[in-house]
């Protein structure tokens, strides 16, 4: 396993470093970007460019790898046609490109304070742990059928 993230990182730093990929043999890339970019108010439009950009990359580089893509939302305070366009991205996204999603990463976690740091964004120790079970929820199957080949 390899930990390429970068805090604070938007879909636009991520396709810019995607370079990396060809120096290593990869089974399975977590894509787990974007939410930076709502939390900004970037447009959607450009997220989700980036998103299939990065993916289909990806894919051309290690054709035989396979994507988990996670989902992200954003607070309402950037109006319901913005948070509804952003949560419509993912999927859209994962379905163009025969991704796996992970629905909402941050489900059960996201909007609960106990489970939060005090900027109510980034999730506690215990947060941490539910957010590996709902990336566990989709990288168990595909871990499954990958040791099944």
């Amino acid at each position: 396993m390899v930990n390429a993230g970068v805090s604070g990182e938007t879909t636009a730093g991520g396709l810019r470093r995607l370079q990396w990929l060809s120096r290593t043999d990869i089974d399975i890339l977590v894509v787990a970007l974007g939410g930076n970019d709502g939390l900004r108010g970037l447009p959607v439009e450009d997220t989700q460019a980036n998103l299939l950009s990065i993916i289909r990359m990806a894919k051309r580089e290690q054709p035989g790898m396979q994507v988990i893509l996670a989902g992200m939302q954003v607070p309402p305070n950037l109006g319901a046609i913005y948070t509804q366009a952003f949560r419509e991205i993912f999927p859209e996204v994962a379905r163009q490109t025969g991704s796996y999603l992970i629905p909402f990463l941050l489900e059960g976690v996201g909007g609960v304070a106990a489970l939060n740091q005090p900027d109510g964004i980034h999730p506690t120790a215990e947060g941490q742990e539910r957010l590996a079970d709902n990336v566990w929820a989709v990288m168990r199957g595909l871990l499954e059928l990958l040791v099944a080949r």
